[in-house]
């Protein structure tokens, strides 16, 4: 894959380090990150069906000061890109099974990550899809965007923990081809 050869190229660098001796703690860091983001949306979630906030005042934790973050694009395309990246840079740590199910993750990110792009570029344009009212991103022609955030979110996170699981306890044959120290020591 040319992300592996691109990998490769920089493999005497931070990518090699990253993907060897410090990959549990880029995975612990990136996890934080992908928590904070679900605690975001579940916190507006909350707002929305369990306090019954309208949809406009519910902003998640960090909107109620800075309600600006909810209707940038630009804070929610970084986010998707930032995902994006991050699953990327961490993939080379990744072998077998739990490979498998990182490039799942990875595979919708790229999706919801093209999505974000769209919302991006219809706000900086003005030209928004199918002529709607506010930037409208493909799916959410037939879901409500908090709701279709909700399940990108899980959708991406769902194959990313049983990874990072399967990374932690791998068969004897994954833990031999293994370059990191993520493994849980045995018994």
């Amino acid at each position: 894959m040319a992300v592996d050869a691109a990998l490769a190229q920089h493999s005497d660098g931070w990518t090699r380090r990253l993907n060897t001796r410090h990959h549990k703690t880029g995975l612990e860091v990136f996890l934080f990150i992908v928590v904070a983001h679900w605690a975001e949306h579940i916190a507006q979630a909350v707002q929305v069906y369990v306090l019954g906030w309208p949809l406009k005042e519910a902003r998640g934790v960090l909107g109620m000061p800075f309600p600006w973050l909810v209707s940038s694009e630009w804070m929610h395309y970084g986010y998707a890109l930032l995902m994006l990246v991050g699953l990327l840079m961490l993939r080379g740590g990744f072998v077998g099974r739990a490979r498998l199910w990182w490039n799942i993750s990875l595979g919708i990110q790229v999706w919801h990550h093209l999505e974000h792009l769209l919302l991006l570029g219809q706000a900086l344009t003005g030209a928004n899809l199918l002529g709607r009212p506010v930037p409208t991103s493909i799916l959410q022609l037939v879901l409500p965007r908090m709701e279709l955030h909700l399940f990108y979110n899980a959708l991406v996170f769902a194959p990313m923990v049983v990874a990072m699981i399967l990374h932690r306890r791998p068969s004897r044959a994954e833990a031999g081809q293994m370059r990191c120290t993520c493994a849980l020591a045995a018994g």
